[in-house]
């Protein structure tokens, strides 16, 4: 596993820069799937836009001011957070104390702050006084949707990680209610429908007042929501953030990680003599001390959640199974002769599902972005990236622990009942758009 980049330069090129451990492995692909996102969706904005589907809007603006003061605050307010953090982690950090959790801690360094609040500041006086004019000038401009590809990506950056905590607290609401402040500003408890629906909100309604229509933007941004899912997929695999899925009693791990095929009781016997992480979720390090490794605890052994699971002898192991060894969550058991900060292996492999799931969401958009042209009912697109989604989703939920809520008699995990109501939602949606195309024929 690389957690940050501090791990990837000394796997690949074989140096140890601590600086890189605040460099999170699992927020850069968060990045990139952001930029990929954004690509797909100016492309798909820019077709429509040659259709006539979508069009510009004039706007007033005036050219050649000076800086206002408020400009200068906000830049001046944005470079001291980003140089408090950032000259923190690199010279004030304390050795014991994660890049994340110091990143979420009140922790920082004032004259890193001070410096780059000067900088930007000074940056935006500079910008702005180099364009000044005489006599500032009042001008129409002609934006067209793709122009504001940026802010709807801020938006969705914004108000998806705001969704995501919200219902990510909703779902382990006890925990919530005896930690609020812990569970807010961690770093870590994110889920994934949560950001996309208060994400789609907000940014549908910037549709509704910049003139866009929501009909063809939504059909524009399901290819980009597909890839940015799939690239994201890629982040909680390669750092191990602890979205996999069930353990696969198939086979066993060893202290390294190394996975192999389970001979008969083998993966019982693993089970026992990791009895107290499954129970009490702790284990003992190398001085005999007891200390909380993870937050899935069980009642008893046997419920433990497993499938049996044996993959074709011409796949490797770890397609099916895996125990993210160094993972960015610490969750685990010590692994033998390992000092680093990220040093434990789960004691038994789990399924790979955050791989699953980068590989099915890839093909869902290749598809997508294949039939793209050929789909010309307003609606018709984003219905069926709501079923595809739905299904996938609900699939992969099937080998993966979450909370059970009870409805109608089933047992269903949050992401189940969203899964399902999003199938049902782009079923409801793809006969809306056909029942409308109809009609206005």
């Amino acid at each position: 596993m690389y957690p940050n980049l501090y791990y990837v330069f000394k796997d690949w090129f074989g140096v140890e820069w601590p600086a890189l451990s605040f460099l999170n492995t699992f927020g850069l692909f968060v990045a990139i799937a952001f930029i990929a996102a954004a690509l797909a969706l100016s492309s798909e904005l820019k077709r429509k836009e040659k259709q006539g589907l979508l069009l510009p809007r004039e706007e007033m603006i005036i050219v050649g001011q000076p800086a206002t003061a408020m400009e200068l605050l906000l830049n001046a307010f944005a470079g001291f957070l980003f140089g408090y953090k950032l000259f923190g982690l690199f010279f004030s950090k304390p050795a014991g104390l994660s890049a994340q959790e110091y990143i979420f801690s009140s922790e920082g360094s004032i004259p890193g702050g001070i410096a780059l609040a000067i900088l930007l500041a000074g940056l935006k006086w500079w910008d702005k006084n180099k364009q000044k004019l005489k006599e500032p000038e009042k001008r129409m401009v002609r934006i067209w949707p793709h122009d504001r590809v940026g802010d709807i990506i801020i938006l969705g950056l914004v108000f998806g990680i705001l969704g995501a905590k919200l219902f990510d607290n909703f779902e382990n609401w006890d925990d919530f209610i005896a930690h609020p402040i812990e569970r807010i500003f961690s770093p870590t408890g994110l889920t994934f429908y949560g950001g996309l629906i208060i994400a789609a909100i907000a940014i549908c309604w910037f549709a509704y007042k910049k003139g866009i229509k929501i009909k063809h933007l939504v059909d524009a941004a399901a290819p980009a929501l597909m890839i940015a899912y799939a690239v994201g997929r890629i982040g909680c695999q390669v750092s191990g953030d602890g979205d996999w899925g069930i353990y696969n009693s198939a086979y066993i791990s060893d202290e390294q990680g190394k996975i192999s095929v389970a001979k008969p009781g083998e993966f019982d016997r693993q089970l026992q003599k990791n009895a107290s992480y499954f129970l009490e979720g702790k284990v003992a390090d190398s001085s005999n001390k007891m200390s909380f490794v993870t937050d899935r605890t069980y009642s008893s052994l046997e419920t433990v959640p497993h499938k049996h699971l044996l993959g074709p002898s011409f796949l490797p192991n770890w397609f099916f199974a895996y125990a993210y060894p160094q993972n960015v969550n610490k969750d685990g058991i010590l692994i033998p002769g390992n000092s680093e900060e990220h040093n434990r292996v789960l004691p038994l492999p789990v399924f790979p599902t955050p791989l699953y799931e980068t590989i099915i969401c890839s093909l869902i958009f290749l598809f997508l972005w294949g039939i793209r042209r050929s789909i010309v009912t307003p609606w018709m697109m984003f219905a069926i990236y709501l079923v595809l989604n739905g299904l996938e989703r609900f699939a992969v939920e099937t080998i993966r622990v979450n909370k059970l809520y009870q409805i109608a008699g089933l047992q269903l995990t949050q992401a189940e009942i969203i899964a399902l109501g999003l199938v049902l939602l782009g079923l409801l949606l793809a006969v809306f758009a056909k029942f409308g195309s109809k009609k206005s024929d």
